[in-house]
């Protein structure tokens, strides 16, 4: 599990009593008999408590939701630090507990899988029962294609049922599943292969934006020829209404007739502390890092959030709009709801432009969404693009809507009022605060569900994470900590710059509030004060301000808010920003622009054209200096 997310989980990312509110108006009483389950905040205060004091019996009491086959011998093993083990000695089966002990418990006919796909002009429902039949036959295709126990399975998809299937099939087999974010190019899903060096990868043959139709084989293809390594077998699914990919005789096999010609796979024990998948992350050194998830903590952890994190109860529906090829995909597009029982939203589009900006709440609306996880990113491009909430109020109101969660970018206030003001709903953001903040680390031993190494690269895992201060996990964030000891996570510690002595985050500069749509402050050198801050602005559609005077007014409003320390005097204003299709804005790309130094477009980024504007706009204000 991700850092964010487990320290969501204790408290970490909200004050105190921001976090208990909001905890009460979206957790409702159950007669479960888990004494884990949190419904107010006496509640969580005693659960927080023995989190802390008793971890042991706090975690295995949480497993009790999971089935294994066989219960661990220890709960905790921390001979090895940093390389903590959870439930050593106990066997479990991730698919099992995702989907085949749903079906014996009577929920076979629930939908698992809502796939909306406004960029096809689809919608597909699949049930529990159904999804157990396709994973138990694909599973069976890959052990009939040489993958056992420890095996590697590279997953090169768009967002497609298939995915998951794919996923929960090599766990079901004991494999260890690698699931490759699909807009990286041939040379990045290369570097992946070379280093995970997969027994079968699995694709497809187009993926769908809404302007263009994406070829994944041919990418595929191209991937494979840049690396030396070559699978047993690259499984091709070819999407109904699209022309079939050209396959390769000898190493490429089409999906349906694998799956035709296949016999079901029985779910198999396997170890906890077992790897269930590889995720890539990116670097700065340019070697590949693949973060290791193991088996046993994943799937209690998963189960154990989605109710007492979200709220949500099996039978409930779910939508993370994230990708699957990120780590909130992996976790809240497939594992956490399908362990949890509940129906779980895999959406094919984008939150403007499929067709308009009503469309995240047209899925909302259309399925009965229970609760929501995105970007506050996508928030501001509905926004920008439906400022009066015209497409939005369409669909609403929203009966069965609980909670919006949003995290990975901080979200400004007017975004957080605007959307509040149109769901009437709770809002729970990561990123609220401003101020100057230390580095954030966790004392040893990290919780279950955290990563236990990089793979193959157990000596970087330890120099990369636990020897700035030794005993301790460092997050790579920063925050504050109040009289009472929570702890507010506020920016990556990256995001910190040196201003004449004072360490101010970009991140608390950007968390001030006025008219734009989209800005991003940036660090670059300064001969007299280290560092000063430097912010691009995105002007609200509709402004009729000049671009002196909006610049001013951000100048003067940070001047005000923040103080004069901040040394913000230069606003550079540009069409839209440069993001990766996850929504995160490439601050360090655009930093490395005002800088004069190389950089590298990542191959994340939704529109590279907006690079060389960016660059006009910089040079136009002098930067990079001389």
């Amino acid at each position: 599990m991700q850092y964010r997310s487990m320290s969501k989980v204790l408290g970490f990312n909200c004050t105190r009593k921001r976090y208990l509110t909001l905890l009460h108006q979206i957790c409702r009483s159950s007669s479960s008999s888990s004494s884990h389950h949190t419904s107010g905040n006496g509640r969580y205060e005693a659960v927080f408590s023995k989190s802390i004091s008793q971890p042991n019996e706090f975690w295995a009491e949480a497993a009790e939701g999971i089935h294994w086959f066989k219960k661990w011998d220890r709960v905790l093993d921390h001979s090895n630090s940093p390389f903590t083990k959870w439930f050593v000695g106990g066997e479990l089966n991730t698919c099992f507990n995702a989907v085949d002990r749903h079906v014996e418990g009577g929920r076979g006919d629930q939908t698992a899988i809502i796939h909306d796909s406004p960029v096809t002009g689809s919608i597909t429902h699949l049930t529990y029962r159904q999804l157990l039949q396709q994973v138990e036959k694909f599973a069976g295709v890959l052990r009939q294609h040489g993958v056992g126990k420890g095996d590697r399975v590279l997953i090169y998809m768009p967002m497609i049922p298939q995915a998951v299937v794919t996923m929960l099939a090599s766990a079901r087999i004991g494999a260890v599943h690698s699931l490759v974010f699909g807009g990286f190019a041939a040379k990045e899903l290369s570097t992946r292969i070379a280093h995970a060096e997969p027994k079968v990868i699995v694709s497809a043959n187009f993926g769908v934006e809404p302007t263009r139709q994406v070829p994944y084989k041919p990418l595929l293809d191209e991937a494979l020829s840049l690396t030396h390594f070559t699978p047993n077998k690259c499984i091709i699914f070819n999407r109904p209404g699209f022309d079939p990919a050209n396959l390769k005789v000898g190493l490429d096999v089409d999906w349906q007739d694998a799956v035709d010609s296949a016999s079901p796979a029985d779910c198999i024990p396997v170890p906890a502390t077992d790897p269930i998948y590889l995720l890539y992350t990116s670097g700065t050194t340019g070697l590949p890092k693949a973060v290791v998830r193991p088996s046993g903590g994943h799937a209690v952890v998963m189960n154990w959030t989605m109710k007492n994190v979200y709220g949500i109860d099996p039978g409930q529906v779910w939508w993370s709009a994230s990708d699957l090829g990120w780590v909130v995909g992996h976790s809240y597009i497939a594992y956490s709801p399908l362990i949890n029982g509940c129906t779980t939203v895999i959406y094919e589009g984008k939150p403007v432009g499929t067709p308009d900006a009503g469309a995240f709440f047209r899925v909302l609306q259309e399925h009965q969404v229970n609760a929501m996880f995105t970007a506050p990113t996508a928030i501001r491009a509905i926004r920008a693009a439906d400022a009066e909430g015209k497409y939005v109020k369409q669909h609403l109101p929203l009966d069965k809507f609980q909670a919006l969660f949003v995290a990975g970018e901080h979200c400004d206030h007017e975004t957080m009022v605007w959307i509040k003001d149109l769901l009437k709903r709770p809002i729970l953001d990561n990123w609220w605060q401003t101020g100057k903040y230390p580095n954030i680390f966790l004392q040893l031993p990290i919780p279950p569900g955290a990563f236990s190494t990089l793979w193959n690269a157990d000596q970087r895992f330890k120099e990369t994470y636990f020897e700035t201060l030794p005993g301790y996990y460092d997050t790579m964030d920063s925050g504050v900590r109040d009289e009472k000891g929570y702890i507010s996570v506020l920016s990556r510690s990256d995001d910190v710059i040196n201003v004449a002595g004072h360490r101010l985050s970009c991140g608390s500069i950007e968390e001030v509030s006025f008219c734009v749509s989209d800005w991003a402050v940036i660090g670059v050198p300064d001969t007299l004060k280290g560092h000063v801050p430097v912010g691009l602005c995105v002007i609200n559609p509709g402004n009729k301000k000049s671009k002196d005077t909006i610049q001013a007014e951000v100048v003067q409003t940070i001047r005000n808010v923040i103080g004069p320390v901040a040394a913000f005097k230069t606003v550079v204003i540009v069409p839209k920003l440069p993001k990766t299709r996850s929504g995160k804005i490439a601050r360090n790309t655009i930093s490395a622009i005002a800088c004069g130094q190389p950089y590298k477009i990542p191959v994340t980024i939704e529109d590279e054209s907006v690079y060389p504007i960016i660059e006009k706009s910089l040079r136009e204000v002098g930067f990079p200096s001389v």
